[in-house]
């Protein structure tokens, strides 16, 4: 880093960071190891998805930082409600599946969290600088699968089916009806070649289109 960036960095305001993650240790961990970082600020943390908006509003962060599996609504249905923010994703489930969705819902970044808190402390950096910061593995798998055959609305009905519940319960939860929702269900277990929908959703899984 050259001495005009370090000057730079020393005199420019610490970025603001809003970190949801539903693991209390994890969240706190991040939070401390990003606060030991002298341009970083947490300025506030949030254990539910549906947590995060509110959060949002009251605490104006400059980049917020989503995990994928929480409680209330999901990292990725948070990030399709907040286009226009910066938003990094920051989930143990690296799939290319959940990259596409990601980058369909506009997010500025995508690191796993194995990744060194140096790398993510760089990528809220970058991010803050108007860059598109993606884990450059996850991204090779995911030109490598290539697009996904489901369309939108299939994906979301297999991942609904994916804790086992009935034609009813998904219907209601997605709001579509009892044969609509076997309609997907069927065209998704032909797409990925399954025998049946438990088996479409280890397929859609294993190869990262949900």
């Amino acid at each position: 880093m050259s001495q005009e960036e370090t000057s730079a960095r020393d005199t420019a305001p610490p970025i603001r960071v809003l970190i949801a993650d539903d693991q209390v240790l994890v969240r706190g961990g991040l939070a401390a190891l990003l606060g030991l970082e002298d341009d970083i600020e947490v300025v506030a943390e949030v254990g539910r998805g549906d947590q995060v908006a509110e959060a949002v509003r009251l605490h104006r962060p400059d980049v917020v930082l989503l995990d994928i599996e929480m409680p209330g609504l999901s990292g990725l249905e948070v990030a399709e409600r907040l286009r226009g923010e910066r938003v990094i994703i920051v989930t143990t489930f690296g799939r290319p599946g959940y990259l596409n969705r990601a980058l369909d819902a506009g997010v500025a970044g995508f690191v796993v969290k194995d990744a060194p808190v140096a790398e993510l402390a760089g990528a809220v950096r970058r991010v803050m600088g108007g860059e598109r910061v993606i884990d450059s593995k996850l991204a090779v798998s995911a030109l490598t699968l290539g697009p996904s055959p489901l369309t939108q609305r299939e994906g979301e009905v297999l991942r609904a089916a994916v804790d086992g519940s009935t034609v009813h319960d998904i219907a209601a939860r997605l709001f579509l009806t009892e044969g609509t929702v076997r309609n997907y269900l069927s065209s998704a277990i032909t797409k990925t070649g399954a025998r049946n929908r438990a088996e479409a959703v280890r397929v859609a899984e294993q190869r990262g289109w949900l």
